[in-house]
């Protein structure tokens, strides 16, 4: 063995021999018992940041499986991320000076794909640099032809049983990107607005969209508030911009009396609360605000002005004609933010595909409720049974090329829709028009809620033997967003829970618990990391001290931190090798009775501690395992036993240095999972270059 461990010599070499050998490459055997996990689709349209180096703990599970006697099957593959890649994707156009405008549908699509297929490889690369233990040769992509075939077929099957339903309603919509959004996927930030006291009628009422005026179709009040009861169900005439218009006054609980003077507008098709009220008492839907977020015709002089700059011009006008009360400027309120963007969302009404929700919820609920899915760590059960009980349904239609294109189609004769997994060669409705498909494509989580069974299906063999899966690894932030759609949508697909476990990992964060970001300087590279400290340095830094689903404060002295440690395997390794190599040339000498004595206090200890090792790992409690046996074999291992022994391996004391061979490689096979480099490479140097420490069994 080198004097020095070198990781930069060797990961690349490992890895590549244990792909060569196929150790990763699942079978369908019926004598053991299977282990498996579906990687968590990374995005192809980008290179792996620290939070995807967290796929260790998974890493982890089916190293230890695999050593425990397991069949394993870890099954990588990539997400097409629609919305996120085609905003990558129009970023890399804009540095060109180009737009999506600048191409036609298919086109654009095609473009999308040539620039997700050349990351995508690389981003393949960077999950073997990390050491994980994939089984490349069944690799997916959410839009292989298989994978889209089952998102067909799910949605279909909705269709059947009368959980998908097309509606013209209000959705969260982005101007700038030109798609909606599900309620899940709104950021809702405090902001600073103007509070406008407007005169309406007989009332004065406060907004902060004077904009949105020229929609209003009624004026409610709470039917509670004592000073309004006498005008529910009136007529009031406004004098407006454009001239005078009469209002109804209708009574909702939704409206505070403590906001403004206790009277507002109503808007429906414009603002969430307004457009439930307008269901409530037949109102009429005016939209005024364009998808290019610009007013419409409705707005008559105002026509062609962006949201602000209307609201502004209005606002002045209305003014000039003594129409405003007052202005509150330090009003605080919620918006609703584009995640990606960051601009305002406009709620504007859609036809959109809708998935009911509560049934699928249902089920899901009971599962969870019972336990028949494992929540580890405990605390997020409660998590997830908020959400299953709080969910609304679910809007799965997003106004974007890059994706799976939604297939329903267009009957103009009947102007009506109909769904078929295949293109359809003639209308199913009326049988001879020129129908057309919908140009929507699916939200990328509705298709990703079937990542754990569409995968599996491809093989039915591979289906039967494996599936449900056993732990679905992901991180805390996303348990509504996909944990809970999987198990809806999975056990709605198939009849059977998706998983048996959901294991949920924290956030990585800087050393002092800060969200890592560009802006603030302070993102570590985890490439960066490998390169300079070895893969298991970044992989061990990770789980060491890091309480399961709690946030990892990571930092890079602690990655050199555990570099120290796997130094520390390496020299210690090196000790016993050296004198494995020179004991036959040495007198057997026989073990003192105080020799005898530490040796069986060794095996005694090293028991307690493999005892407890095993109980952790089966229990989820990786860091409490990795934090056993660093204590053991650094500080009683080397420390105490090795010392102790030192002089009579020296010597050439062959029950010495047996005893430490044994509990040493021992060690290595439990800390395999954790750092399986370094146990890897010291372990062929004990028994053979080939052979692997993957082939043993704990």
């Amino acid at each position: 063995m080198d004097s020095k461990y070198s990781p930069q010599l060797v990961e690349e070499k490992i890895y590549r021999g244990w792909e060569e050998k196929n150790l990763f490459k699942a079978t369908v055997n019926k004598n053991k018992k299977p282990f498996s996990i579906i990687l968590p689709p990374p995005n192809a349209n980008a290179n792996l940041h620290l939070g995807h180096a967290m796929y260790a703990y998974e890493d982890i599970m089916i190293r230890y499986k695999k050593l425990s006697g397991f069949e394993t099957l870890w099954l990588p593959g990539a997400d097409h991320a629609g919305f996120e890649t085609q905003f990558v994707y129009e970023k890399h156009l804009k540095k060109e000076g180009k737009s999506r405008f600048d191409f036609n549908r298919e086109t654009l699509y095609k473009n999308i794909m040539e620039f997700v297929m050349n990351n995508r490889s690389n981003m393949e690369n960077q999950l073997k640099r990390l050491g994980f233990a994939l089984d490349w040769s069944r690799k997916k992509f959410t839009i292989d032809e298989d994978i889209i075939k089952a998102v067909y077929k799910t949605f279909k099957k909705l269709s059947d049983e009368g959980l998908v339903y097309r509606e013209k309603r209000l959705v969260n919509y982005c101007t700038f990107c030109g798609t909606s959004f599900s309620d899940l996927e709104v950021v809702h930030k405090e902001k600073i607005s103007s509070l406008y006291y407007m005169k309406y009628g007989p009332f004065t009422l406060a907004t902060t969209r004077p904009e949105t005026k020229f929609g209003d179709t009624a004026v409610a009040v709470n039917p509670k508030d004592k000073r309004y009861k006498g005008w529910i169900g009136k007529e009031v005439e406004v004098e407006g911009l454009n001239g005078k218009f009469k209002l109804k006054v209708v009574a909702e609980n939704s409206v505070d009396p403590k906001f403004g003077t206790g009277v507002v507008k109503v808007t429906p098709a414009h603002d969430f609360t307004d457009f439930e009220t307008g269901k409530h008492h037949n109102l009429e839907l005016k939209q005024v605000i364009g998808f290019d977020g610009k007013l419409n015709e409705l707005a008559g002089p105002y026509q062609g002005l962006y949201v602000n700059e209307a609201r502004k011009k209005i606002v002045d006008d209305m003014q000039t004609k003594g129409l405003i009360v007052k202005i509150k400027e330090d009003y605080s309120h919620r918006v609703g933010t584009c995640y990606k963007c960051g601009r305002i969302l406009e709620p504007l009404p859609k036809e959109q595909w809708f998935v009911k929700v509560r049934p699928l919820a249902e089920k899901a609920q009971k599962l969870v409720d019972k336990d028949e899915i494992k929540i580890v760590p405990k605390k997020f059960k409660k998590v997830l049974l908020w959400w299953l009980k709080n969910f609304r349904d679910w809007n799965i239609s997003r106004q974007i090329v890059w994706g799976i294109r939604i297939p329903a189609y267009h009957c103009k004769t009947k102007d009506d829709w109909f769904i078929s997994t295949d293109k359809p060669v003639k209308c199913q409705i009326c049988g001879d028009c020129d129908f057309q498909q919908d140009t929507d494509t699916f939200d990328t989580w509705f298709s990703s809620a079937q990542w754990p069974f569409a995968t599996l299906r491809v093989n039915p063999s591979l289906f039967d033997y494996f599936y449900p899966t056993s732990v679905m690894e992901t991180g805390y932030d996303i348990l509504p967003w996909w944990v809970a759609r999987m198990i809806m949508v999975g056990v709605f697909a198939t009849g059977k829970k998706p998983f048996e476990t959901v294991f949920l990992h924290g956030m990585v964060r800087d050393r002092n618990g800060q969200k890592m970001s560009k802006s603030k300087g302070n993102v570590i590279d985890p490439i960066l990391m490998i390169d300079k400290y070895g893969a298991d340095a970044l992989r061990s830094a990770l789980i060491f001290g890091t309480k399961e689903g709690g946030d990892v404060a990571l930092s890079e002295q602690k990655v050199v931190g555990m570099r120290n440690f796997v130094n520390k395997i390496w020299n210690m390794g090196r000790f016993i090798e050296m004198n494995n190599q020179v004991k036959s040339q040495k007198s057997k000498v026989k073990s003192t009775i105080q020799n005898s004595k530490v040796l069986k206090e060794l095996e005694k200890e090293y028991k307690k501690e493999k005892k407890q090792y095993l109980k952790y790992m089966n229990s989820y409690q990786f860091s409490q395992a990795l934090g056993l046996v660093y204590e053991f074999i650094w500080h009683r291992f080397a420390d105490y036993y090795i010392e102790q022994l030192k002089d009579e391996v020296i010597n050439g004391n062959i029950e010495a240095l047996g005893g430490l061979k044994e509990v040493y490689l021992e060690n290595l096979k439990m800390l395999h999972p954790f750092i399986p480099f370094v146990t890897e490479t010291v372990w062929k140097v004990f028994m053979g270059k080939e052979k692997s420490i993957l082939n043993s069994e704990l």
